[in-house]
């Protein structure tokens, strides 16, 4: 068989469109225009799942805060800074409890203030327990020393298996010039069991994500201040790396890594969830251990534990920005490596050739959909994909897995995007006119419906059987003047904001109940249900959407009559002055009506309205009238409206009556609200309504009068009861000829 070129076309575009997405995305991704996003995606998951792993039991923070400052202060003397001796009092502690480590956080670079005994002091401490981790800093600014000392054995890592790969790791890497290093003291330097490098470089957008576990200088492969505290404790000094995997193996320990030999932290939120402690709580456990009394904190509390040390107090200690904080302290990078080294949680970017697919499948899915010719489908799909790759990434997350959002979204909503114009730009007349011509006054769904299948669009005019509701606001034009006299210059601004948002609320929910705007008149609405896409259950459409309205209108109310709000001042003097019911400062009155109806485009091929005419439209218009005459609570339907709606509404009789301009007596009905989920005393009071309704048109008054009197009394809003007390009485007064009465016609003589 034959394939029109038409059929052809489309489909080809679809393939060049989404082809050519995918190919812009990936040259954008190459250039880096998504890597900033990319990055504070990253930084959202990092912020949103910090709290949803535990923090390594094996690892303790000692703090050097304010409040140790201020003891030492008043109960040592020590001013700051302190003496080198109250650091080795705590490396005496930790190794007195089997401490694995102790990494200082601080750079001892120059001698104490307090003379070489006091350095003596701290250098015999590290020396005696051998386990403490000292700092070095690499920097082509402050570095005076240009290569490693001579005389400086520490353990470094040994490299294998690294290849080009390892220059990397090298700070001279990227044209920073000449690296220096500063170093502790020589003491301190040469009794250390570990020098750890802290130098960190943060990512292009100047947040430090990622560190590495090892830096080269002077061709030595000096470890990370996390990998010190592993390597002064025992740990192997042999590490590997997997090109293919693209990790680096520490004999038990597997650390992913980039292309600059980087690894991406899980970060733990903040040092807080480690319980420091502070350095005061360990000097004064010292103090009670060497009296023989029992301390705050037990030696026993620190065995094989790795401590940590840095300063905490305000403008001591260096700040970083992070995914977690921008004022992070930099141990806290150090200590959420090692915590990542522990448990082997690492976050590691997946492969390229992973992302590419990712993309490629977003873009060729929300291709699929865009070209199927159904906007909602497309949309709904567009969204599905985004939720399904947001969804993943972080899933992903928090398999140790950064998945990247950005590029694969972006290619989703350009492929959307340029679908949709292609769309629209190639679409045949009969689409373009259906959209233009009912896109002000048919829901979306319908609209999709009727482009789907135009011949359930006929043009011009059609008699159906419908159902058409009429809407008003009681006094408006009191309320309108209102408005202009308490706002001035603003008030028909005013007037217009109070006007759009009821509109705006009411006729979402006709469109809602697959209804058609027919026109607006001022604060009126006109609408129909049953066109242009046929239903036989037209009238309880319209019956659900007068309740809504209704309930909405008490919603917007309560908003309007908020003492806050812009329009209570006003409404309030017009409640004042009787103009509107204190009860009813916003009330709609609504008519609705079923029967046969002319609908169609009428007007010229310039201008034209999707609109109804005829009998039972005039009906409708009537019956909003009819409300202000019973006092109803503001929905009356016709009996041709009640014929078609079975059980699901509740609904109370009211008088036959003759409205101007019909002749035909016809049953008035009040729309209560829907039966399914009303309070039982509404039923009960619907029901004792209808046998008291029957005792007045039996002619009963005196009973008819109790009846009516009982259900006012349990209710007082109930003004439709009030009504009929007071028709009951002036029967009672005045009995009605029977010639007259005519089941209680009532002739209403305005509109």
């Amino acid at each position: 068989m034959k394939r029109t070129s038409k059929g052809v076309k489309k489909p080809f575009a679809a393939l060049i469109i989404t082809l050519g997405v995918f190919l812009i995305i990936i040259l954008a991704n190459l250039f880096g225009v998504f890597t900033f996003l990319e990055y504070k995606t990253y930084d959202l998951w990092v912020n949103l799942l910090a709290n949803t792993g535990r923090v390594s039991d094996d690892i303790i923070v000692v703090l050097l805060d304010q409040d140790s400052i201020d003891w030492a202060n008043q109960k040592r003397g020590w001013n700051w800074p302190w003496p080198r001796k109250a650091y080795g009092e705590i490396v005496d502690y930790m190794s007195l409890g089997g401490a694995k480590s102790v990494a200082f956080d601080v750079l001892f670079s120059e001698p104490s203030v307090y003379g070489a005994e006091d350095d003596d002091a701290f250098i015999n401490a590290s020396q005696k327990y051998g386990r403490v981790v000292q700092t070095v800093f690499f920097s082509p600014q402050s570095g005076n020393i240009l290569s490693w000392p001579q005389d400086l054995n520490t353990p470094l890592f040994k490299t294998e298996n690294f290849g080009p790969f390892l220059s990397g790791f090298d700070l001279l890497k990227g044209g920073e010039g000449v690296v220096g290093a500063q170093f502790p003291i020589p003491g301190l330097r040469n009794t250390a069991g570990v020098i750890g490098n802290v130098t960190g470089k943060a990512d292009s957008d100047g947040i430090i994500r990622r560190v590495g576990l090892f830096t080269l200088f002077d061709g030595k492969a000096v470890p990370g201040l996390s990998a010190a505290s592993l390597l002064v404790s025992g740990a192997e000094r042999e590490i590997r790396f997997n090109q293919k995997k693209r990790y680096m193996e520490w004999g038990d320990y597997t650390i992913p890594v980039d292309g600059e030999g980087k690894t991406l932290l899980r970060f733990r939120d903040s040092l807080d969830r480690y319980l420091p402690y502070r350095a005061v709580d360990i000097l004064q456990s010292a103090e009670a251990y060497a009296r023989g009394e029992e301390p705050f904190l037990p030696p026993e509390n620190f065995k094989d534990r790795y401590v940590f040390f840095g300063f905490y107090a305000e403008g001591l200690y260096d700040i970083f920005n992070t995914p977690i904080s921008s004022v992070y302290p930099g141990m806290g990078i150090h200590i959420s490596m090692l915590d990542n080294l522990l448990q082997q949680d690492f976050i590691q970017e997946i492969p390229y050739w992973t992302e590419l697919l990712i993309c490629l499948a977003a873009v060729i899915a929300m291709g699929l959909l865009v070209f199927s010719n159904r906007i909602s489908l497309a949309v709904g799909g567009g969204i599905f994909i985004l939720a399904a790759l947001t969804g993943g990434a972080a899933a992903a997350y928090i398999g140790g897995r950064w998945v990247p959002l950005v590029t694969p979204a972006a290619g989703t909503i350009l492929v959307f995007l340029t679908g949709t114009l292609y769309n629209y730009a190639t679409e045949g007349s009969q689409k373009r006119f259906i959209k233009s011509a009912f896109s002000q006054y048919l829901s979306p769904a319908v609209i999709e419906q009727i482009i789907v299948d135009p011949s359930k669009l006929e043009l011009g005019g059609e008699s159906l059987e419908m159902t058409a509701i009429f809407t008003d606001i009681q006094r408006f034009s009191s309320i309108s003047e209102g408005l202009q006299k308490a706002y001035e210059k603003d008030g028909p601004k005013e007037l217009v904001n109070l006007l759009n948002l009821y509109l705006t609320e009411m006729s979402d929910i006709v469109l809602a109940n697959q209804g058609t705007i027919d026109k607006f008149e001022g604060d009126a609405i006109i609408a129909f249900f049953g066109a242009p896409i046929r239903t036989d259950k037209h009238a309880a459409f319209a019956c659900r959407a007068a309740i809504e309205m209704k309930k909405a209108e008490a919603a917007m109310t309560s908003r309007v009559m908020d003492p806050q709000g812009r329009f209570f001042p006003v409404l309030n003097q017009l409640i004042e002055k009787k103009v509107i019911r204190p009860e009813r400062p916003l009330y709609t009155r609504i008519g609705i009506n079923s029967g046969e109806m002319v609908v169609g485009n009428m007007g010229t091929s310039r201008k034209m309205n999707y609109t109804i005419m005829g009998n039972a439209v005039n009906l409708a218009a009537r019956l909003e009238g009819v409300n202000k005459q019973y006092d109803t609570g503001g929905i009356l339907i016709s009996e041709y409206t009640r014929d078609q709606l079975g059980d699901e509404f509740i609904v109370r009789p009211l008088s036959r009556v003759r409205v101007v301009g019909i002749s035909t007596p016809l049953r008035l009905y009040e729309l209560l609200d829907l039966r399914e989920g009303a309070p039982p005393e509404l039923l009960d009071a619907a029901e004792a309504w209808k046998a008291a309704f029957k005792i007045y048109e039996s002619r009963n008054f005196p009973d008819a009068l109790n009846s009516f009197k009982a259900i006012y009394q349990k209710n007082n809003q109930d003004l439709v009861a009030k009504l009929y007390m007071g028709r009951c009485e002036e029967c009672l007064k005045t009995p009605p000829p029977d010639k007259d009465w005519d089941d209680g016609v009532d002739n209403l003589t305005s509109k």
